[in-house]
């Protein structure tokens, strides 16, 4: 019935890899050194729900999913880590990367800071 299309695996050295660490979520992806994903991976996709998603642990389980499927499926072997984010993944999830085989080349935070932001909202008179 159906045709299932093959899935082209690539070989990749190097590469890079993005923590985005929220309050709620701690996302990692892993993609070639041109910006193309090739694994990604949530704490709500490896089984974790509600606030239990935010938790160090689960982006503990998370990273090493996804390093697991980046260096088995594509051979990956060296990488740039980019971490943005003050969620309380953020720790546990460098923790499980410098845990592994993987050899990291620099770890850079790309955590947007606001140079004075937004107008404040107006003083509440009561």
């Amino acid at each position: 019935m159906g045709t299932k299309k093959k899935q082209n695996t690539r070989i990749i050295e190097s590469g890079k890899i993005y923590i985005t660490a929220t309050f709620n979520n701690t996302i990692v992806t892993v993609s070639d050194d041109a910006g193309k994903a090739i694994a990604i991976g949530s704490s709500g996709m490896h089984g974790f729900t509600g606030t239990r998603k935010s938790t160090p642990y689960a982006a503990t389980v998370t990273t090493e999913g996804v390093l697991k499927k980046a260096m088995l499926d594509h051979g990956m072997r060296r990488a740039v880590i980019f971490v943005k984010g003050i969620g309380p993944g953020r720790e546990a999830a460098l923790r499980a990367l410098k845990g592994s085989n993987l050899e990291i080349d620099v770890i850079i935070d790309v955590t947007p800071v606001p140079h004075n932001g937004v107008r404040p909202p107006k003083v509440r008179r009561v």
